[in-house]
């Protein structure tokens, strides 16, 4: 039940200032196939120049997750919000009713970052940020939640019934993450190598699982990065 889907099957763009990989319908990209994944509606994997980024533009009745791997983003928005966020933090607006944007790279390095949007359980919410670090031990050989809407403490609260989790396992790491056959599993692998459920997971892969029990066996086959989400049916 899991879907391998290989890192060369993304839809990616050069646009000099941008480099990106939509693995899901995005802009100019639509495919009526892969529109999103149970409430999963957008993973890009951005790479944003130094001095360039996204001017102004609207967004609505979205929870929208940043997490940077390397560089800072500053982000500004319609309600007053401003911050910049960086390696080991993730930052989190919720569009809501309407709000207005911007996200920049002022620095001078590139910024690679994943932006992920989740459908809200309520639509009609007043738009809110926030962002937060984490120690990045905490997700050393532990899947370690890092934004959630299912109660989960110590994370970045979101208005969707969805956790963001994030891990970096060492090789020959073996672990069992705990859930429900209705739920929906999201892999995307960073660097390394991951086995789950049997299925072999490199950098820029994703799985899509429609989990059969409630456990979801891994295996790490060379130490390992990745982003794991967990949302409920679309």
């Amino acid at each position: 039940m899991l879907q391998r889907i290989p890192a060369e099957a993304r839809h990616c763009e050069d646009h000099g200032w941008l480099r990106t990989c939509w693995l899901f319908s995005f802009d100019t990209y639509h495919d009526p196939e892969n529109m999103h994944f149970g409430a999963l509606r957008v993973f890009n994997d951005d790479v944003v120049a130094p001095g360039q980024g996204f001017p102004e533009h609207p967004h609505r009745e979205m929870e929208i997750i940043t997490l940077p791997l390397s560089g800072a983003l500053t982000h500004t928005d319609s309600t007053g919000a401003h911050g910049t966020v960086g390696p080991n933090e993730i930052q989190h607006m919720s569009a809501g009713t309407g709000v207005r944007h911007a996200e920049m790279n002022a620095g001078n390095e590139p910024v690679h970052l994943y932006q992920i949007w989740i459908i809200p359980r309520e639509a009609g919410l007043p738009p809110s940020y926030d962002q937060r670090r984490f120690d990045p031990a905490r997700w050393h050989n532990r899947i370690t939640p890092l934004a959630s809407g299912q109660g989960i403490p110590d994370t970045v609260p979101i208005h969707a019934d969805a956790t963001i989790y994030r891990a970096a396992f060492d090789e020959g790491f073996v672990d069992i993450f705990e859930t429900h056959t209705f739920r929906r599993l999201f892999f995307y692998v960073t660097g390394g190598v991951l086995e789950v459920e049997d299925a072999v997971l490199g950098p820029g892969d994703q799985g899509r699982l429609h989990p059969e029990g409630t456990q979801v066996h891994m295996k790490v086959l060379m130490a390992c990065d990745f982003v794991l989400i967990d949302v409920p049916p679309a």
